[in-house]
């Protein structure tokens, strides 16, 4: 893994997928924020699905702050999880009252119920700040290791590994252009080696041709 100068090899990587809007179909802030809570263990594509009827219904946090569990179920009772899911929803629209006032710090908005680091680190790349760390998703815990920029299966490892070897100023874009590949290209099974802009560097190509 130190044998290889990340913070150069990834260039090609992060030139791909450079501001590439994550898969969430989000307009604002606030639907990305609500559309990350509902996403975890569940598919970004069912979110998709579903979310437009529901912001319809609440455009707003303000909105989504008043109402009861019971009317909100039946816009997200097709995802998985969907009763905690609703409770942290209620809890942070209660929180934070209104769309200005969501925050767009790691520290912030780890401390709301249903957002974790990944979650975190996904608002603020979309949102356009500093990062404060990388976005590992089920993608990056299954594309990092074939690479060799990280080892193991722990998310929070997994981006400290990532985040001691690449520049800060790319830890936004690492992440999510990390998850790109994996859903495009470094598929879980019959990946598209050959289509990769990093087999020069990858391990995991490198191992299957010898």
């Amino acid at each position: 893994m130190a044998s290889q100068n990340w913070q150069k090899e990834i260039r090609p990587l992060i030139k791909k997928y450079k501001g590439k809007k994550h898969p969430l179909d989000y307009n604002n802030l606030y639907e990305l924020l609500v559309m990350v809570v509902l996403s975890a263990q569940d598919s970004d594509r069912n979110i998709n699905k579903l979310a437009p009827d529901l912001f319809i219904a609440f455009p707003d946090l303000k909105s989504l702050s008043k109402t009861e569990p019971e009317a909100l179920y039946p816009f997200v009772k097709k995802i998985r999880n969907h009763r905690n899911k609703t409770k942290w929803l209620l809890e942070l629209s209660g929180s934070i009252k209104e769309d200005k006032n969501i925050p767009t710090t790691l520290e912030a908005l780890t401390k709301l119920p249903g957002i974790g680091r990944k979650s975190a680190n996904v608002i603020m790349r979309e949102a356009g700040v500093k990062a404060e760390g990388i976005i590992v998703d089920l993608h990056v815990v299954r594309v990092a290791p074939r690479l060799g920029i990280a080892e193991g299966k722990d998310p929070k490892k997994l981006e400290k590994q990532m985040m001691e070897v690449l520049t800060p100023k790319d830890w936004g874009d690492a992440g999510m252009a990390i998850s790109f590949l994996g859903r495009e290209i470094c598929r879980p099974k019959n990946p598209k080696c050959p289509d990769c802009v990093m087999k020069k560097v990858c391990g995991y190509y490198k191992s299957i041709q010898t």
